[in-house]
């Protein structure tokens, strides 16, 4: 898991807050995409280039883990793969539903592969057999957290 230092958080989102005064006065969540660095750093440039507005999460991590699952309005803050923070992001809509009934739209605003709903299957698939941070692993129906969220600001 890349995590990022309280000092390098409090500094980025200082700087946020200067850009975007809107922003709360406590800083959101920090995390990265993926489980490597080569991921998390793929993952955030689709973001930056706008590509990736979408991202799903196995409602069993959330579960496993005692985390509260994101909803609508939440923010993040986004790390690159040497958990440097980059991004922030805002989420706008967040739906459970079984990972056999995401919809190609979804798996269009991932952004991942050929963005299609089969390439979305096989690699989301192959990521929770690999990554999963609970003893269920994956399932066909297995709940997943389909969120889309919108880029707020990007750090250069």
């Amino acid at each position: 898991m890349i995590t990022a230092s309280a000092e390098a958080v409090a500094s980025f989102w200082a700087q946020a807050r200067s850009q975007v005064p809107e922003l709360p006065i406590d800083a959101p969540e920090a995390w990265a995409f993926g489980s490597t660095v080569a991921h998390a750093d793929g993952l955030l440039e689709l973001v930056l280039s706008g590509i990736k507005t979408g991202t799903a999460s196995a409602v069993w991590d959330y579960e496993a883990a005692g985390d509260p699952m994101p909803t609508a309005g939440d923010l993040s803050i986004i790390l690159d793969g040497a958990a440097v923070p980059r991004a922030v992001i805002r989420t706008t809509l967040a739906r459970v539903v079984p990972f056999d009934e995401v919809d190609e739209a979804h798996a269009h605003a991932e952004g991942e592969g050929d963005r299609t709903l089969q390439a979305w299957r096989e690699i989301h698939e192959r990521y929770w057999r690999q990554h999963s941070e609970n003893p269920h692993g994956f399932a066909p129906d297995m709940p997943v957290l389909c969120e889309r969220f919108e880029l707020v600001l990007s750090a250069s």
